[in-house]
């Protein structure tokens, strides 16, 4: 391999392990890990305005979750429950938006969520800010986008048991997208190439949700398989966060579990990463390839600095989330 390779392949590694965990569900170290990785699977002639904003894109890949302590319409635009509607293959559930809000109501839809049809709407507006050419609008849409794509990506955002609290499996949600990328993130491979265009969103994104609910079964099954076997003294330990003493799982029942699922984590987030890459440049492609080069910085009107203020200040002040809480755990904290 090239010297040049290998410069990047050391500079992504350090950025993704720079930034310590934050939060709980495919967290704010995830989801600002694959938006910044998005990045580099994208062409040259979209770097001008993508690598050189790639702090921001990273930033804000969180913001989406920041907001569900603000607004209570944002929960269902993160998951979807098609264990409430259908059994897999789910072939007669209906994937326009439309045609599910004729047979189902547009109250139910919101009620047990709604990620697919959000990408869809946020992709084009991605393609209405390129074509304005509006540097901030593309730039936020964007990293929004990012968020959606890759909480798609999680096989526990397609079901009712999204933390296991139906089958006795309290704090899986964090366990699978927080402490396993955690423990094991350093070493994986990132290198998944260079986006490539998407045909028709609407079939992309129910292809990535269909592959999400299909390893639910993985998700839920080895892990209650393992704590049926696993020696109950080695499942937990206690690790220093800031200034309190955490239960979490162990190093060694983590490793177990990621060896069951066959780093099934592992590959759902380089899938995020290529994916987020892929519908950005598809993205941009059907907005006629505009020179991002030249673009134009439309400030944000005060409502929107003052709705973003009041997002960050309602986050910090540590309430409750409208909506679905994104994890709920046991009164340990995990089971």
């Amino acid at each position: 391999m090239s010297k040049h390779y290998s410069l990047i392949k050391y500079t992504l590694v350090f950025a993704f392990c720079f930034l310590s965990l934050q939060s709980m569900a495919w967290g704010f170290w995830a989801h600002q890990r694959i938006n910044r990785l998005a990045v580099f699977t994208l062409p040259p002639e979209m770097m001008p305005l993508f690598k050189a904003n790639i702090e921001y894109l990273t930033e804000h890949a969180v913001d989406p979750d920041k907001r569900r302590y603000a607004i209570k319409e944002e929960a269902p635009r993160h998951y979807i429950d098609l264990d409430h509607f259908c059994v897999f293959p789910c072939k007669d559930f209906p994937r326009f938006w439309k045609d599910a809000v004729s047979k189902y109501t547009e109250d139910t839809l919101q009620s047990y969520g709604i990620v697919p049809w959000h990408i869809v709407a946020m992709s084009n507006r991605l393609t209405d800010a390129f074509k304005e050419k509006d540097k901030n609008k593309i730039l936020k849409t964007a990293a929004d986008l990012g968020h959606y794509i890759a909480d798609a990506h999680v096989p526990l955002h397609t079901s009712e048991n999204y933390n296991g609290q139906m089958t006795n499996q309290y704090g899986i949600h964090g366990f699978w997208e927080s402490r396993v990328p955690e423990l094991l993130g350093e070493n994986y491979d990132y290198f998944v190439g260079k986006a490539t265009f998407v045909k028709k969103t609407n079939d992309w994104i129910w292809g990535i949700v269909m592959d999400s609910h299909q390893a639910l079964d993985t998700v839920l099954g080895f892990e209650k398989k393992l704590s049926n076997t696993f020696p109950a003294d080695r499942t937990y330990s206690y690790e220093q966060r800031g200034e309190t003493n955490v239960k979490v799982f162990s190093e060694e029942y983590t490793n177990a579990y990621n060896k069951m699922m066959g780093d099934l984590v592992e590959r759902r987030l380089r899938a995020s990463v290529y994916d987020v890459g892929s519908i950005w440049y598809s993205c941009w492609v059907n907005a006629g390839q505009p020179d991002l080069s030249k673009l134009e910085d439309k400030p944000l009107s005060q409502q929107e600095k003052d709705q973003e203020k009041e997002e960050e200040r309602l986050w910090r002040q540590g309430g409750k989330q409208l909506g679905r809480p994104h994890d709920e755990t046991g009164k340990d904290g995990i089971k």
